[in-house]
């Protein structure tokens, strides 16, 4: 599951860049309007936030007279997939299963979806194994108890 890494975007940074990328090049007014319907954030707030992007590489700016505009330096997806995968990576490999599973439970889902994840699913089994190895370094899990 490794992925090319990106820089780590708080919480904050990543209401940012779903504003960006869905409107793909935007001012930080552009920002503001659109985040202030779902967090109480001031403009100088969401500037600090939009610089930090800048910084890290996650944004790029263009001025245009006395203002600028922002455009995402990285897609959705690949900030998903990078997201997914350092989450990945910090679980025993044992325990991938289950926190899907877990996952699954817990979304909401279009029959599209569950069709989608039927077929991996139906891909998966064709390489599936009786038993995941542990990845972990003795004492970051509980594998090590199970088998010695």
């Amino acid at each position: 599951m490794t992925n090319k890494t990106q820089p780590t975007i708080s919480d904050a940074e990543w209401e940012i860049m779903r504003v960006v990328w869905t409107n793909h090049t935007v001012t930080s007014k552009d920002i503001t309007e659109i985040i202030k319907e779902k967090m109480n954030w001031k403009q100088a707030t969401i500037k600090t936030l939009i610089g930090r992007l800048v910084e890290k590489g996650m944004l790029k700016t263009e001025a245009i007279g006395n203002k600028y505009l922002y455009s995402p330096s990285v897609t959705e997806e690949e900030s998903l997939k990078s997201k997914t995968s350092d989450f990945f990576e910090h679980l025993c490999n044992r325990k991938v299963g289950a926190t899907l599973a877990e996952l699954l439970s817990e979304a909401t889902l279009s029959h599209s979806d569950v069709q989608l994840l039927e077929e991996i699913i139906q891909r998966k089994k064709m390489e599936a194994v009786d038993v995941v190895s542990c990845n972990c370094t003795p004492g970051q899990c509980d594998c090590q108890h199970y088998h010695h």
